[in-house]
């Protein structure tokens, strides 16, 4: 099983719809308040994995890059929102701390992509992945959580992925 260590989760995701099934399994268990980061360069798959976030997390709405819009959001009929930042565009921690980051997690969950150029605007805890360009289509993902919520859902995940306890 790729585990990394106690607490990492490593997933090869051989095709853009397998990514895309990891994200459906982990867009079911978010709740409202859940912070997701995703790291990787341009064309990793991190879009993709939010199409299956939004889709697995019960949004109707099509799923595109905000990287011009900044954040996209994407609701649920029953009302609850899903919020996809892409901070590639943004110059400082403080732009994204006007984009009302609190406000979005009050509201709903919250995906980020290239959440290390505003890092110190998130909050500590959170979910973050890596994504590497493995070739062609094939793409390594881990998972690392921060924070006990976080350990949790990704032990949730790991054993929706693979099974087991």
């Amino acid at each position: 099983m790729p585990i990394l260590d106690a607490h990492t989760v490593e997933v090869f995701s051989h095709s853009p719809e397998q990514t895309r099934r990891v994200g459906m399994r982990l867009g079911a268990l978010l709740q409202h308040g859940d912070l997701v980061c995703l790291q990787g360069e341009l064309g990793a798959g991190k879009t993709t994995l939010v199409q299956g976030v939004a889709q697995g997390w019960g949004s109707l709405d099509p799923v595109s890059s905000p990287t011009f819009v900044l954040v996209n959001l994407y609701r649920r009929p029953e009302g609850s929102e899903l919020f996809h930042l892409d901070a590639y565009r943004l110059d400082s921690a403080t732009e994204a701390e006007e984009l009302d980051i609190d406000g979005m997690l009050a509201r709903g969950a919250l995906v980020v992509e290239w959440p290390e150029r505003v890092a110190s605007a998130l909050p500590r805890e959170g979910l973050w992945a890596a994504f590497d360009i493995a070739d062609g289509d094939q793409r390594d993902l881990r998972f690392d959580p921060r924070g006990t919520r976080y350990e949790g859902l990704l032990n949730t995940l790991r054993r929706g992925l693979y099974g087991g306890d």
